[in-house]
This record gives structure tokens, sequence and C-alpha cells, in this order.
């Protein structure tokens, strides 16, 4: 065996020799960092765990499992036990790997029904602050409704019954509002099928609509409201 091959041996064994001892010291240096933190367990998702599955179920299909982790690592509300879940369902869908926490998990709520009148249909429609009388709007409330974005503004329909007001929500603007907080809610109408067509038709959902947007008022007593007006335009607008 010649001197060069004798020296490109040796050196291959110094360098596998150096790169053992450097893993050897990260791995001690790793588990003696570890040493020093205070490790909790923690339950996690061992299966995809789909949005209204109960707890007790995802127990007892195996998709929890404990882990060790560091403190450090813990998410806030995480559980170490799947008892308080037991009889709560998932809110939404939990990964495998994720920690179970308890914000992820809600109580089952049965959905309340929509008192519709014999005869007629419920319709929800999402409106603005303006669009709704400010929030004035209740359940039982009687509306006019006007369609707006066309080439005028006009009564559509009158004497409509409010069944129902979902929650107010706030979204960030755009276009013009950019950067404003809008505030929407949910009304829901006891309409018939014409009247139904026609408040749809008026959000702007026909492929050739000219009018695109609703207004709703509050009715007072006896008020003089008719839909066949004309409306106000450009043209009369201060007439």
């Amino acid at each position: 065996m010649g001197r060069r091959t004798i020296l490109l041996i040796a050196a291959l064994v110094v360098a596998a020799l150096g790169a053992v001892l450097v893993f050897l010291y990260a791995n001690n240096a790793r588990n003696a960092a570890l040493d020093g933190q205070e490790r909790v367990t923690v339950l996690v998702a061992t299966a995809q765990i789909e949005a209204g599955t109960q707890g007790s179920a995802a127990a007892a299909a195996g998709a929890f499992a404990e882990k060790d982790i560091p403190r450090e690592d813990l998410v806030e509300g995480a559980l170490n036990s799947a008892e308080p879940i037991s009889n709560l369902v998932a809110l939404s869908t939990i990964f495998p790997g994720q920690q179970i926490i308890i914000g992820q998990w809600g109580a089952t709520t049965a959905v309340p029904s929509v008192p519709v009148p014999d005869g007629q249909v419920a319709l929800s429609v999402s409106l603005g602050d303006p669009e709704r009388v400010a929030g004035f709007v209740t359940p039982g409330s009687q509306v006019a409704i006007f369609a707006t974005g066309g080439p005028a503004v006009r009564l559509l329909l009158k004497d409509i019954t409010v069944i129902g007001v979902g929650a107010t929500t706030t979204a960030q603007g755009q276009g013009d509002q950019e950067g404003e907080q809008i505030s929407t809610a949910i009304l829901t109408l006891a309409l018939t099928q014409e009247q139904a067509e026609k408040v749809i038709a008026a959000q702007g959902k026909t492929s050739d609509a000219e009018y695109t947007g609703l207004y709703f008022a509050l009715q007072g007593k006896d008020a003089p409201l008719r839909v066949a007006a004309p409306g106000a335009n450009n043209d009369n607008l201060f007439r």
C-alpha cells in the first residue's frame, strides 16, 4: 500500500471521527438544554378531527395522545386530559399534531325555529347599519323596502314583516371605504314567493340586473306608500 493511500485513509478516519464527536457534542448540549427546561404533558391530536365531533367520540377513536413538551411550547388553554371536552364538540377541524386546547371545543346548541307565517317563506338579506335603519329594525317590525343602485330609487315592497335579526358583525371596508369598520347584520323576512323573487332580483342577482341593492325603512302607521311611484332619479330629484 502506498504512502499516499495510507495518508488518505488516515484523513478519512480523522474526518469521520470528528463528525461523530461534533454530533455527540451537539446532542449532549441539546439534552442538557432540555434538562434545564420544565416539561409538561399535553394532549395532541393523532388523527384529523372534523368539526362537530364529540370529545368522547374522538377519545374513543384514539384521536388523542399525551406528549411531553417544554413549558415554553405550551399553547394557552392546552389540555392534558380529554375529560373537560368529553361532552363538547369540535368547533373547527383539528389536524394531527395540534395541541388540544379548550377554545377549539364548544357545546352543541339547538337551532331555534324561525316563525314563518303560513303560506310564506323566510328569506334573509345582509344589510349595513344605514340600510337597516341604524339597527332599529327588530323582529316584528314592519318595513318598506327600496331598490337602489339602478336608474332610480324606487319602493319595491311595503308592509313586510321582519321575523329575525342576526348578530351584528364588523368587517374592514373595501374600495372607497377601505380602512373603515363596516357593520352588517342579517335580517330575515316573511315573504310570498313573488316578493322573495323581487327581493333577490333587486340585489343584482340577474344577468342583466339594473338594481343592485336594498334599503329598508321602518313604516309608521298608515304611511301613504305607493309601490307604483316612479321613484327618485337625477331628473326629478328636486322637483
